[in-house]
């Protein structure tokens, strides 16, 4: 399935890259008895006759992600040399800059979380993306690393924040319950596709304009996916279109966890609680999940800054490089929807610990080995890996906190993992300029993601008691 997917959106690619194509596309998909809208996906006959509205909100979603790709760590790394050499900078000091970026994205998204969850992710989106569209267009005019940074930061990372991950997901996550797996993973493949492409397009680039038009490239392709498709197809939820999660007749009944209605206990519906601030901060699953991945965030975000540096530092050339960063991509791509299809049909907990694991033994590999082919095998391991945290990271919010409130858990959340997270880029990179050399930094990262994958067994939903 995800293979098909792959396919359908990069022959798109040629002619009209739009969310009616993507929404085209997902209208056949196979596993779906020829349509989206199959008598086997909704109970009801009113919703087997038409078209859910939310596959359009997981068809902006995708482009979303596409030009999200544009600021990643994955993507900064293509430009690492270059312009530190043009702008005098050490590597080091460089990823302050994607640091900076993280702390930003971890400051503003509790603001911001229920920000989602009041109005949507419409205006929040087009907002977020004239945003960075305009700060990739200026940096190609910086003649100082400081101007550099500071677009960066004043404009990318906050657009980034109103248009990418948290607000995608959270929106999804409103309109799918059944299917939120496999939704989360096809808006969340707009980003795997665009690192497929980013390395040997942005390679072509280079040698035909320069790294300083890319980025003007890389904004205007920003305000054309993101803005127009946000403000006509982004909704806030179902319920706004009269509609029901997944196109289900039957509405679920949302039930405010701090009411009170005596001493026992209910059997609540865990996706409609509605939660507080105080009640998800003193849950212990709100810190086991922050603690799991805000640890991998460190090596996440250390590795996609510095592998294509760390591939030529062993004795590779930049072509192998950005065919290593091509591999991680594809297969973080190709294993997206098997990801979110494995995630409906496995507890989180165990699909959690299979993601680590497979992530540990592919960059324990590369460690291994100075051989190309195995230094190949060993990322497309990380690759598929990657590609399960794209979506599990997601699930597993939703799985433990419901939809309801989830913009302001994931804003919660993201404040902390985050923090975790700006502490890779430099600590790889500082470690480099000590040392020489990535080993050690990227040795630790394996040891984290052999124990977060255990940690993850540990997760479990918090139980809410109304009382009366």
């Amino acid at each position: 399935m995800g293979f098909y997917i792959s396919s359908v959106l990069a022959s798109s690619t040629g002619g009209a890259f739009t969310t009616a194509a993507i929404v085209d596309s997902l209208k056949t998909l196979p596993g779906n008895g020829g349509a989206l809208n199959s008598p086997t996906t909704f109970s009801s006959s009113r919703s087997d006759r038409k078209f859910f509205y939310g596959w359009y909100i997981v068809g902006v979603g995708f482009l979303s992600h596409v030009v999200c790709a544009f600021h990643m760590s994955s993507t900064l790394s293509v430009f690492l040399k270059p312009l530190t050499e043009d702008l005098g900078v050490s590597r080091g000091l460089f990823s302050l800059l994607r640091s900076g970026e993280i702390l930003i994205g971890a400051a503003m998204a509790p603001l911001v979380g229920p920000m989602v969850d009041r109005f949507g992710g419409r205006w929040l989106m087009a907002g977020g993306a004239l945003l960075a569209g305009l700060g990739f267009v200026l940096m190609s005019q910086v003649d100082a690393f400081w101007q550099f940074l500071l677009l960066r930061w004043i404009l990318v990372a906050v657009g980034g924040v109103f248009m990418c991950h948290m607000v995608v997901s959270v929106t999804v996550a409103r309109w799918f319950v059944r299917k939120r797996g496999r939704a989360i993973a096809i808006a969340s493949m707009g980003q795997g596709f665009a690192k497929v492409c980013i390395p040997v397009v942005t390679a072509t680039l280079f040698a035909w304009v320069g790294w300083r038009l890319t980025w003007s490239i890389f904004g205007l392709i920003t305000l054309a996916l993101v803005v127009v498709p946000a403000l006509i197809f982004m909704r806030r939820s179902p319920e706004e279109l009269g509609l029901q999660p997944d196109g289900m007749d039957a509405p679920p009944v949302p039930v405010d966890a701090s009411q009170s209605t005596g001493d026992k206990k209910a059997a609540l519906s865990a996706d409609e609680v509605v939660w507080s601030w105080r009640e998800v901060i003193r849950s212990k699953a709100f810190w086991l999940i922050c603690f799991i991945y805000g640890m991998a965030n460190v090596g996440i975000a250390g590795l996609n800054l510095h592998v294509f540096a760390y591939v030529t530092d062993i004795g590779f050339s930049p072509l192998v490089a950005a065919t290593a960063l091509s591999i991680i991509a594809s297969t973080q791509l190709g294993s997206t929807m098997v990801w979110g299809v494995i995630s409906e049909r496995m507890d989180i907990r165990h699909s959690s610990l299979i993601m680590f694991l497979v992530q540990s033994a592919g960059l324990a590999l590369v460690l291994a080995t100075g051989h190309v082919v195995p230094v190949y095998l060993g990322f497309f391991l990380y690759g598929i890996g990657l590609g399960g945290g794209w979506v599990l990271q997601e699930l597993i919010w939703a799985t433990n906190f419901g939809r309801v409130s989830l913009g302001m858990v994931r804003g919660l959340g993201i404040l902390v993992t985050h923090a975790f997270g700006a502490v890779g880029a430099p600590f790889f990179g500082f470690v480099h300029d000590v040392t020489g050399s990535y080993q050690s930094s990227f040795l630790a990262f394996v040891v984290v993601l052999i124990f977060a994958a255990f940690l993850s067994l540990a997760v479990r939903p918090p139980q809410k008691t109304l009382r009366g």
